[in-house]
């Protein structure tokens, strides 16, 4: 069963360090992934798996939420940019590159995750 307020808090958590970590635009973003994941597994506690689970549901909803506001504002740009085909070209285009962050936002969440839930035993 999925702690729904350990996920809340990593993705949380997640957000925060992911605004701060912006000027850093790899290291940032992994580093923030890391810090929710690690939230996210230690406040459900229950060993490496349950600690890897909650990590990555809160690494993948972050993913998701990025993904969703960086379409939308590529869809406005592309629409400026090209008309209505432009939009829909250049918002399909970041939803599938966001579909590629979101795996690596869940795999380093779901590492980080497992590490606090292990921490929390």
């Amino acid at each position: 069963m999925v702690d729904w307020r350990a996920v809340g808090w990593g993705f949380v958590t997640f957000l925060a360090v992911a605004l701060f970590g912006a000027g850093l635009p790899i290291v940032g973003q992994l580093g923030a992934g890391i810090v929710g994941g690690l939230v996210a597994g230690y406040l459900a506690g229950g060993g490496l798996l349950n600690g890897a689970v909650h990590g990555a549901v809160a690494g993948s909803l972050t993913g998701v939420a990025f993904v969703i506001v960086i379409a939308l504002f590529g869809g406005l740009l592309g629409f400026a940019g090209g008309g209505p085909f432009g939009s829909v070209l250049a918002g399909t285009g970041v939803l599938v590159l966001g579909l590629l962050v979101t795996i690596v936002f869940a795999i380093d969440s779901a590492i980080a995750g497992a590490i606090g839930g292990a921490v929390a035993e």
